[in-house]
């Protein structure tokens, strides 16, 4: 499914794309942005998973985390430490679970980079153990005690 935000044709300093939801970074009615630096910007997520749940995203079009240099990704990694405290400041989780769907293999529906920062909650599964794992079938946590 299509999501109408999409597709409207906005440009990017850096290549962007047309159809690109995170291309459009001075966007408010798609992007509600929560923190920047020079290249990166962290915004709330128009679908959140939890209350509190940000991406970091480029604010240049790249759809992969492997074609960021190491300095890119250091800045990435600076501004996520700083979503992660203002997160705590609002909302006080107990936890945090960072993940990057890199591939439509791996479920990125959007393609441009975006790092998810979610807060977690004491009780918001019923069985947290496997985290991410349990994206996948055969995960089994009981299985991992005898090991």
């Amino acid at each position: 499914m299509t999501h109408p935000a999409l597709l409207v044709d906005v440009p990017s300093e850096r290549g962007g794309q047309s159809t690109c939801i995170f291309c459009r970074v001075d966007d408010q009615t798609v992007n509600k942005i929560l923190i920047d630096s020079t290249n990166f910007y962290a915004r709330l997520d128009n679908f959140p998973a939890a209350e509190g749940h940000v991406e970091i995203v480029p604010k240049w079009h790249v759809e992969s985390l492997f074609e960021l240099t190491a300095a890119e990704i250091s800045e990435a990694y600076e501004l996520m430490s700083l979503a992660q405290g203002e997160l705590v400041r609002r909302h006080n989780p107990q936890g945090f679970t960072i993940g990057i769907n890199e591939g439509r293999a791996a479920g990125r529906s959007v393609d441009h980079l975006h790092i998810h920062l979610i807060p977690r909650y004491n009780g918001d599964v019923e069985d947290p153990r496997g985290g991410i794992r349990r994206i996948l079938p055969n995960c089994e946590p009981d299985r991992w005690s005898s090991a």
